[in-house]
């Protein structure tokens, strides 16, 4: 009996400190929020207050009219081409990432310079942001599809080149030992053991991958004038809040669209 009201004590005394715990975060996170407001000059209590009448305005000034649609099939035309772009450079990176991962991946990295270049490769390209390798890109490639191409492999690449290294360490190392002990070559062991082990979740990986980029292709089409994000710039500069609504309605059924195929093809494969 004794026992078990130590135990009760001892389980009260856990729960008062995770309370606390919560306490003071809960303080902390509050005492930010205010920092913010303050360093910012921005007024929560005001931005809360202006939500009704944002939205009153956003439905008197964004419904789209049938005039409106009729400028659908471009608007469709330019997501598509938004859409591909977004797949091939996610497909490109890919690849190459793929070779990266495998000179980074401690399972299978032949030397450690290569595998410190691979990793140092995959930092910068990760780090920086996709706006920033848009604005940088552009200087020297001029508005148009490569930039956009290219701002979008490189902040991809470095992503995948992490996501594939962690994939090939995280693999069992089994099948691998079992193949140098018969003596396989190191292109057997890569095409018999590493990439079917890891090919699934690396796919699962493009895949999310490809979304994300349909989503910043928008973003880096406002900054190199290409495909959706050059076209809701057009008609937002324009003042056609129309045309802007039904850009950003496409847009949103179109990554909902190529999240959910995306979805159900991780569930097959994984």
């Amino acid at each position: 009996m004794g026992k078990s009201n130590v135990q009760h004590v001892k389980d009260i005394d856990i729960i008062r400190k995770k309370h606390l715990k919560l306490i003071f975060g809960a303080v902390i996170l509050i005492a930010l929020i205010y920092t913010a407001g303050e360093v910012t000059d921005y007024n929560h209590i005001d931005g809360v207050l202006s939500v009704p009448a944002a939205i009153q305005w956003l439905f008197g000034n964004m419904l789209f009219s049938s005039s409106t649609l009729a400028n659908l099939p471009n608007v469709l035309r330019v997501l598509w081409e938004t859409v591909l772009l977004s797949v091939v450079s996610t497909t490109t990176a890919a690849l190459f990432a793929l070779f990266f991962a495998i000179m980074g991946s401690k399972q299978t990295s032949v030397s450690g310079v290569l595998m410190w270049i691979a990793k140092l490769a995959a930092s910068i390209s990760r780090n920086i942001p996709v706006v920033a390798w848009a604005l940088i890109l552009v200087i020297s490639f001029g508005t148009n599809a490569a930039t956009g191409f290219l701002a979008l492999f490189f902040s991809t690449f470095g992503f995948l080149v992490r996501a594939f290294i962690e994939t090939i360490d995280e693999a069992s190392s089994d099948s691998i030992e079992a193949l140098k002990a018969t003596g396989a070559t190191y292109p057997q062991m890569i095409s018999k053991a590493v990439i079917p082990e890891s090919m699934p979740q690396m796919f699962s990986w493009v895949l999310f991958m490809i979304e994300t980029n349909i989503r910043s292709a928008t973003l880096v089409g406002l900054l190199t004038g290409t495909g959706i994000g050059y076209l809701f710039d057009l008609y937002y500069k324009q003042l056609d809040y129309e045309m802007v609504s039904l850009i950003t309605l496409a847009i949103v059924i179109a990554v909902l669209i190529i999240e959910s195929i995306s979805n159900l093809i991780r569930r097959e494969i994984l």
